[in-house]
């Protein structure tokens, strides 16, 4: 919301300077965001008169021109502008002056031989327009010397404020003029807008077809024709207020309707009564009816959009947007003037849908004053006549006003009890009468009455934070909180403590936190699972961002792309967030990925002088994978691993993570070509992604304490057994049968070697496995070894069908 300084004060008696009123703004919840000060900016700019403008002795398009400033003699300056004459009256620059159109800074300059002492300005070299053909020209009269700033009444500071969506009643000029009034800034002018007296009824009838259900579609429409108005220009203090803010001055009409939203916080629309057939009518659009809209375009609606229509068809989006074939242009000479209420849910559902957001939208999804739609139309009224003329008939009004006034029963030890802050009842009692509340009753509980402007206030809270913003925040005492007594208890959930741990676990491997959207694009959704329709968002931030992530995957591999091709190769990066398989409760999960790229081991990433860098293989992101289990305390006693994976991931590079054969908590392995092709990627790249959700919880322990460190006082051995097994039986299942064979004494089993060739059997390999053995009572006898061994070469022969090899 902006506004500038001078309009505040049109609605606010006071005499605060800017800084006061920004910082007042502020400390009572309407934050200001900023404010563009332009007589600051042109404070070096002044009238100046143009005595002579001779030719340049050495360039036909150059001038000599003499220039009084205001300040005694004249000064000498080389301009080029084609409408530099004798006898104007322009503005000029001094030497080292800050020209914003241009970026540099004025010095003395000698420009063909001849000096110049400064410059003539055109409205696009001060920033103020896109007009560089010649320099500003203004009236004969304006003198010499004058700052420009002031003479152009460009000296107006303009403020912008940040509004939440609870505060429909600051949309306005008015609204936050009363807000500084209650915050003790000023005296609110409470100028009523007079009603208009028409002559005779207005010849446009107004139909509703809506359905009884429908009726809180639009609870109030007012009309109102005005005959023989001349649609020229609007006064140049209204159009020079709208510039201020940021609109573009059309007409006479159309300004007005732009003023008074901004100025009353009340959207209003103007139709050419010359172009409107029949009555208007208020409905529901036919699904497939369109509208050439004011912005140019032409709009499909459905019927779930409330239209104003006539004989013709839609002339109106209700609320949002006016159509261009019943607009007002300079041979407007009969206006209707439109003031109403629509529903403020139906409003934000349309123009989310069409994509149409106006100023008259984002008032109205708000909530506007239901009790100043007739006193809007009157006041509009009363600026089409002052400013354009013409007749106004009477209005024709259907419907009524909602009943929004709500009774409050408030006790002031409220504000005590919820804010901690012993106010006078004095104090609180002017603060809401000020801010429009009607308050009755002398007690210690009284009966407040809300204001129609003020749809967010429901209960005694909503009052106490009305007081407390307006007191100042500041006053309230900082007190500690009270230390409970005892041990406080956990205050994580269980997922909550994993996702800290898993982020923890990663950044402890080398790899960095990425945080990156949870919306991809359609065709990467697709690849790795996902570009279902109910995960499509109706209204994506980006075309490229159309569909929530199946995945946290793609968004990883495409940021480590970017990092390779802004010459950081070697990217190891993890995200610990939210997946969607669906729209429902259960189809979103908790995942942890993590992507390497290039060198990006866990020894380290780039070359190294004894050569022995590697590129990442499938068995880097295996280890993240399970090095992540191990540290959320899973146990992966049962756990499972079999061969391939999602279709993202290479087939014969991959394995899937899975707790029996139907519980899958993750996958690991190299990316697919195909889908390095598809999202341009390059370089050797892994990637693993653990469903978080999906992991068992670890077992309750009635103690938080570490069990006692039990260390054996016997010396460990190792035993080597090499088998030759079938080419399809895992290696993970030689390894599981040997765990078996005797786990009391055994503690640790390890693939060393793997080999195909020569002296195996063909369709047969060769797998060698290191076997620990930790005694715990008494050292073992050569005779208890050779049992042990013995027993898990049984045991491994009987499980997987793999022999001894001799």
């Amino acid at each position: 919301m902006k506004f500038t300084l001078s309009w505040l004060k049109d609605h606010l008696d006071t005499g605060a300077t800017l800084d006061i009123v920004a910082e007042t703004l502020t400390r009572i919840g309407l934050e200001v965001e900023g404010i563009e000060d332009k007589a600051a900016t042109l404070a070096p700019y002044v009238v100046a008169h143009v005595l002579t403008a001779e030719q340049h002795p050495n360039a036909d398009r150059l001038r000599v021109c003499s220039v009084d400033t205001g300040e005694g003699s004249p000064v000498q300056v080389v301009c080029g502008a084609p409408n530099a004459r004798a006898g104007m009256r322009t503005v000029f620059a001094p030497p080292g002056t800050y020209v914003p159109g241009k970026n540099i800074n004025l010095s003395v300059g000698n420009i063909r031989g001849v000096e110049s002492r400064g410059m003539l300005c055109s409205a696009a070299e001060l920033g103020l327009g896109e007009d560089h053909d010649g320099i500003i020209d203004l009236a004969t009269d304006a003198p010499a010397g004058t700052p420009y700033a002031a003479f152009a009444g460009l000296d107006d500071p303009v403020i912008e404020i940040n509004l939440t969506p609870n505060r429909p009643d600051c949309t306005s000029v008015h609204g936050i003029a009363r807000d500084l009034a209650a915050a003790g800034l000023g005296v609110l002018k409470h100028e009523a807008a007079a009603p208009v007296r028409g002559e005779g009824p207005c010849p446009v009838g107004v139909v509703r077809d809506l359905d009884p259900a429908d009726a809180g579609l639009c609870p109030l429409f007012a009309l109102r024709l005005v005959r023989g108005v001349t649609n020229g220009p609007s006064p140049a203090w209204m159009q020079a207020r709208l510039r201020a803010i940021g609109l573009r001055p059309i007409n006479a009409l159309v300004d007005i309707t732009n003023y008074v939203t901004f100025d009353r916080g009340r959207p209003l629309h103007v139709f050419d009564a010359a172009k409107v057939k029949g009555a208007l009518t208020i409905r529901r659009a036919r699904t497939g009816e369109t509208l050439l809209a004011l912005d140019g375009k032409t709009h499909t609606l459905t019927d779930d959009t409330v239209v104003i229509a006539d004989e013709s068809g839609v002339e109106s989006i209700a609320g949002i947007m006016g159509g261009e074939a019943s607009g007002c242009n300079e041979s407007t000479t009969d206006v209707l003037i439109e003031s109403a209420l629509w529903d403020p849910a139906n409003i934000a559902q349309s123009g989310r849908r069409l994509g149409i957001v106006t100023d008259a939208r984002y008032r109205f999804e708000r909530g506007v004053d239901p009790l100043y739609t007739l006193p809007g139309l009157d006041l509009a009224t009363k600026l089409v006549l002052d400013i354009c003329g013409g007749t106004a008939t009477q209005s024709v009004v259907s419907g009524e006003p909602p009943e929004t006034e709500r009774i409050i029963d408030f006790p002031w030890t409220e504000v005590k009890r919820l804010a901690g802050l012993d106010l006078p009842r004095a104090e609180m009692k002017v603060t809401l009468e000020e801010l429009g509340f009607h308050v009755s009753g002398t007690g210690d509980r009284v009966k407040v009455l809300t204001p129609s402007w003020r749809p967010d206030i429901e209960g005694k809270a909503d009052l106490v934070e009305e007081v407390i913003r307006i007191a100042g925040l500041d006053r309230i005492e900082a007190k500690p909180l009270p230390r409970p007594a005892g041990i406080g208890r956990a205050l994580l959930t269980p997922m909550q403590k994993r996702t800290r741990t898993a982020k923890r676990a990663l950044a402890s491997r080398g790899l960095m936190e990425a945080v990156t959207w949870s919306f991809i694009p359609q065709a990467d959704a697709k690849l790795f699972g996902g570009a279902g329709a109910d995960l499509r968002l109706a209204n994506p931030i980006a075309s490229d961002l159309s569909d929530m992530r199946p995945s946290l995957v793609p968004g990883l591999l495409r940021a480590a792309q970017r990092n390779a091709d802004r010459a950081y190769p070697d990217a190891a990066l993890f995200e610990v967030g939210q997946c969607f398989a669906s729209d429902e409760p259960e189809g979103q999960t908790t995942r942890a990925a993590g992507v390497r790229r290039g060198t990006a081991t866990l020894l380290g990433a780039g070359r190294h002088w004894d050569g022995a860098t590697r590129s990442v293989d499938a068995f880097d992101a295996k280890a993240d994978a399970v090095a992540l289990l191990a540290s959320l305390g899973v146990p992966t006693g049962g756990l499972q691993i079999t061969a391939g994976g999602p279709a993202w991931l290479h087939p014969g590079r991959s394995g899937t993570l899975r707790f029996g054969p139907k519980t899958e908590i993750g996958w690991f392995g190299e990316i697919h070509p195909r889908a390095m092709q598809a999202l341009d990627l390059k370089g050797s790249l892994v990637a693993f992604e653990l469903i978080l959700d999906a992991l068992p919880l670890p077992k309750h322990k009635p103690t938080k304490a570490k069990p006692a460190l039990v260390l054996s006082e016997f010396q460990p051995l190792t035993r080597d057994f090499a088998f030759v097994a079938s080419r399809d039986v895992a290696a993970a299942d030689i390894v599981k049968a040997a765990q078996g064979a005797e786990r009391k004494l055994i503690t640790g089993v390890e693939v060393f070697d793997l080999y195909e060739g020569p002296g195996v059997a063909e369709g047969a390999k060769s797998i060698a496995i290191a076997v620990r053995l930790q005694p715990i009572d008494k050292t073992l006898t050569d005779a208890e070894i050779e049992a042990v061994s013995a027993r898990i070469v049984a045991e491994v022969t009987r499980r997987t069908g793999a022999t001894l090899r001799g």
